[in-house]
């Protein structure tokens, strides 16, 4: 048999170099085009000193392009990758080089406006040359103020969004949205002094050697164990019998302090209102947190840690500055001593054992707001001095805290305190704007004639058990809220407001909630067993059953009674 020859099959390409024709087995592959004088790469390489010569920078690119048929794209979240060799990696002369050079560039192109700039004067009038000098130093204002506040801007943390106060149920409806610029041009002027209507409680007199206390002569913080009753307006037996009788609205100095600064406020806080028949009842809910302090609440960056075992959380701030405020306020007092016996016995006292009760004055007041509208208020007074002529003056003693200077302002105490107490001041009222109005209005509503300051800090910055008392200091209601710019007409209208809205509701509860991030109140209207515990029904059942069995002996009286007379 003969050999047999099998020509092979030649393609001819006569527009390019290459196959013309693609075989069946490379078919609907990737192509990747490549000229004749591509070198070979590395599939990788891990030296980083591959292009430290700029010649050789496209040794390994292609002459047709991006070559992205077989490029390699990783999806996957690449941000817990970390390099074991952490060292810096030097960069090529080259590239330093590029800097300096960029540098340089934008040098010499300031100093070439400097220069047209100094030439353009030249040939302007005096007036001309005046308008630029203005224009030019107006620019250099303007970039030195935003230039700050972009920086300030890209270094503050995110906002974060507040939790509400309490959880809003689907079955509960918005009847009154207020905004806070609605409420801020309301105006209220001409309310009267408030009426005295009964006083009670014991008060201690101030200690006057706490005025010489300086951050040099610092005194430690005590913990004194002592009760403060926090009662509620419709469980003050006094508000009680007062109902019967006189007025149609009730309410605490703190609930009515929190209404009539609400524009000041950002964290979200609630009342609960009932209205029975023509009356208004304003209370706060038993297990709400409406009676801690808040710190840092209008600061221009509040604090905003999370988490339980953070102490500059605002609930763990918020529970320090209750802490020290109630401290403070008794130890600068002189205890154990003589008490200033305010009207009647402390309401709130069982057994007539006040010992352990803190130094008190409640002054139960009435306002005539009208339109038929009277106010029934409990207020407070924490202590009492002598004045210079030898006069009883009452005083609310509060306590501002430092925390942490670093974020919350920046002013350190113990080293501005004694020389600059001012500035430590303006610092607070920024940064603490709502809880010192509420305290200067509860001052005006119980009508005290002082208000003393403490400042306590932290003994170490990372401590929140220890604290010390750097220094006091005392003012006159009247003087602070015109220092605040607190305007008591704009408070008593937003209050008015509100009375006025809740007035014209059906009779029911109702709950006033601060919105967490927004400058705005909403009354909803909720069910009238919302926020009811199983100890107030069981109150209820116990006065039922105490009033029919005072009923039952009343009956039993009246039957022996007719007995004896037949007899």
């Amino acid at each position: 048999m003969s050999a047999h020859f099998v020509p092979p099959l030649i393609q001819d390409n006569p527009n390019g170099w290459g196959p013309n024709m693609i075989p069946d087995q490379f078919k609907d592959m990737p192509y990747q085009p490549f000229s004749k004088d591509v070198r070979l790469g590395k599939v990788s390489d891990w030296t980083g000193n591959t292009y430290q010569d700029k010649r050789y920078l496209g040794k390994y690119n292609s002459a047709f392009g991006g070559g992205s048929q077989y490029a390699y794209y990783h999806e996957e979240d690449e941000n817990s990758f970390q390099l074991v060799d952490t060292s810096r990696i030097q960069k090529p002369l080259y590239q330093r080089r590029g800097r300096m050079f960029q540098q340089n560039r934008q040098r010499r192109e300031r100093e070439r406006r400097q220069q047209q700039s100094q030439a353009n004067m030249m040939v302007l009038t005096k007036a001309q040359k005046n308008r630029e000098r203005d224009r030019q130093r107006l620019l250099k204002k303007w970039q030195k103020q935003f230039g700050k506040q972009m920086l300030e801007n890209r270094t503050k943390a995110p906002v974060r969004n507040r939790d509400a106060s309490v959880q809003i149920k689907d079955d509960w409806v918005v009847v009154e949205e207020m905004d806070f610029h609605r409420l801020q041009k309301l105006n209220l002027p001409d309310i009267k002094e408030g009426e005295d209507l009964m006083t009670c409680g014991a008060m201690e007199y101030y200690d006057r050697t706490y005025d010489r206390v300086t951050c040099k002569s610092e005194r430690r913080l005590k913990r004194i164990n002592r009760i403060f009753h926090k009662v509620t307006t419709t469980d003050d037996p006094i508000i009680r019998q007062l109902a019967k009788s006189k007025g149609n609205v009730f309410a605490t100095d703190a609930i009515l302090a929190a209404i009539m600064c609400c524009p000041r406020s950002s964290y979200s806080w609630d009342i609960v209102v009932q209205r029975v028949g023509n009356k208004l009842f304003f209370d706060k809910r038993d297990d709400s947190d409406f009676d801690l302090l808040t710190v840092s609440e209008t600061a221009t960056d509040p604090p905003q840690e999370e988490g339980n075992a953070n102490i500059n959380n605002p609930r763990s701030l918020a529970l320090e500055a209750t802490f020290i405020n109630h401290n403070f306020s008794q130890q600068i007092l002189r205890m154990n001593e003589d008490k200033l016996n305010f009207g009647k016995p402390n309401p709130f006292v069982q057994g007539g054992n006040d010992t352990e009760v803190a130094s008190v004055g409640y002054r139960y007041r009435k306002w005539d707001l009208g339109n038929g509208i009277v106010l029934i208020a409990r207020t407070e007074h924490d202590a009492v001095s002598a004045g210079p002529d030898g006069e009883k003056q009452y005083m609310n003693i509060k306590a501002l805290n430092e925390w942490d200077s670093r974020f919350s302002g920046g002013v350190e105490w113990r080293s501005r305190l004694d020389n600059q107490r001012g500035a430590v001041l303006a610092t607070e009222l920024k940064n603490n704007s709502y809880k010192l109005a509420k305290w200067t209005v509860s001052a005006l509503l119980a009508g005290s004639d002082q208000i003393k300051f403490g400042y306590v800090s932290r003994a170490h910055v990372k401590d929140t058990s220890k604290h010390v008392i750097l220094g006091t200091q005392q003012i006159k209601p009247v003087e602070f809220a015109n220092q605040i710019n607190l305007n008591m007409d704009n408070a008593w209208g937003i209050l008015r407001c509100v009375i006025d809205t809740c007035m014209t509701l059906k009779e029911g509860k109702y709950l006033i909630m601060k919105d967490p991030n927004k400058p705005v109140i909403r009354i909803y209207d909720i069910p009238d067993h919302t926020f009811e515990s199983d100890d107030d029904d069981e109150s209820e059942e116990e006065e039922s059953e105490s009033e029919s069995e005072d009923d039952e002996d009343d009956n039993t009286d009246k039957e022996k009674g007719k007995a004896d007379d037949k007899k």
